[in-house]
């Protein structure tokens, strides 16, 4: 992975390795030299056209730093372009495939409630991981969006448990998708709640070892790390940091991991550990670790991280007891990863992570009157 990607400071290039090749290679029978040869080759990145996208089309970034918060950039077959942003649309060039072309909110984000009462419909899906396609069919074959991927779930929630980064390539389609689908919800009585995930805080904090290869070229053509494709001062950055880690809506509860037993001995509630997500999204994973809270908060126990249902560490009463202290039925997580949306404990905890991010299939959670629903890939709906 070149710095660039990682850190922003240009890229190293792998050097060969001479060692006694030639001494060894006269021993070798011909079918063996050139097997070694085409192995040395490999081993010092002739191939590397195999490992990293020849054409990359991305895209669009919007910085909001001075001179530059006008201006959408591009990447056209791996070439760094720029349009004005006028009327805050965001206008790609011709030949740059068919990217995204969001009308960018006027408005600062602003920090929505994590708690709803008498709420109707609901929809939960989660670790989409860059797989836009995946994502578009399942929520269309459900009537979530139309077939020009506009919102149709009126005033329904719509609730994504994090894990939007990393892994698959059209991330950014992704997030783009959603930030339209934010306001085209609001503007219908509905709303999307976009839970931060264990990957967007990865990413947040320069953590970038599961980001898909395609990106370098992003990252290197727009002179930035990838994280600071993302950070505070960009529009797509500046309205993640506005959202939730947990939120809780009629009797059900919501995050990316799962609640422990140690938020209940904290005695914490949901209000002040989002703010506290929000306040250090960005913070270095060593300064996170050197505040107790902090550390249980955004690691192994908390509530981005924990895979204790998964794990036959809990018993039923200790899942009641989690239940009782947030007064809800159900906890909904993603982060562990299913084959479908899977109750456990008698549907007390429902798993929703169905491995879209393998970039084949996946289900959604369907909720309506209290009524729990499997719906799979091709629109099929099934009781849970």
């Amino acid at each position: 992975m070149h710095a660039l990607f990682r850190h922003g400071l240009g890229h190293s290039t792998p050097q060969p390795q001479n060692i006694s090749s030639l001494t060894l290679k006269k021993r070798l029978t011909s079918a063996q030299a050139t097997l070694f040869t085409l192995l040395s080759l490999f081993s010092v990145g002739a191939f590397s056209t195999e490992l990293t996208p020849s054409s990359v089309t991305d895209g669009p970034y919007v910085f909001l730093d001075q001179g530059n918060q006008n201006t959408a950039y591009w990447i056209c077959q791996s070439q760094l372009k720029q349009t004005p942003i006028a009327n805050n649309q965001l206008a790609r060039p011709n030949d740059c495939g068919n990217l995204p072309q969001p009308k960018r909110h006027t408005d600062a984000p602003k920090v929505e409630a994590d708690t709803y009462t008498h709420a109707g419909k609901i929809v939960a899906l989660s670790d989409v991981h860059g797989q836009f396609d995946v994502m578009i069919n399942l929520l269309k074959a459900h009537q979530i969006i139309d077939e020009n991927n506009l919102w149709t779930f009126g005033d329904g929630h719509m609730v994504m448990t994090g894990d939007m980064f990393d892994r698959g390539h059209q991330v950014n389609e992704v997030l783009w998708f959603l930030y339209e689908l934010d306001k085209q919800a609001q503007a219908a009585g509905g709303r999307l709640h976009l839970l931060m995930g264990n990957h967007e805080q990865m990413v947040f904090r320069g953590d970038l070892r599961y980001v898909n290869e395609r990106y370098q070229t992003s990252a290197e053509l727009l002179n930035r790390s990838y994280d600071a494709l993302y950070n505070k001062d960009t529009e797509i950055g500046r309205w993640l940091r506005s959202k939730n880690t947990l939120v809780k809506i009629n009797n059900l509860l919501f995050m990316h991991g799962g609640i422990s037993p140690e938020w209940v001995e904290r005695n914490l509630n949901i209000s002040d550990a989002n703010q506290l997500f929000r306040q250090h999204l960005d913070d270095k994973k060593e300064d996170l670790k050197q505040n107790d809270l902090l550390n249980f908060l955004f690691f192994t126990n908390g509530p981005t991280w924990y895979r204790g249902y998964f794990k036959d560490a809990l018993a039923e009463p200790e899942i009641d007891r989690i239940l009782n202290y947030f007064k809800v039925d159900h906890i909904i997580v993603g982060h562990t990863s299913q084959e479908r949306v899977l109750g456990l404990y008698h549907n007390k905890i429902i798993a929703i992570d169905s491995s879209i991010k393998d970039g084949q299939s996946g289900e959604l959670l369907l909720i309506d009157d209290n009524k729990l629903t499997r719906g799979l890939y091709k629109g099929e709906q099934v009781a849970l």
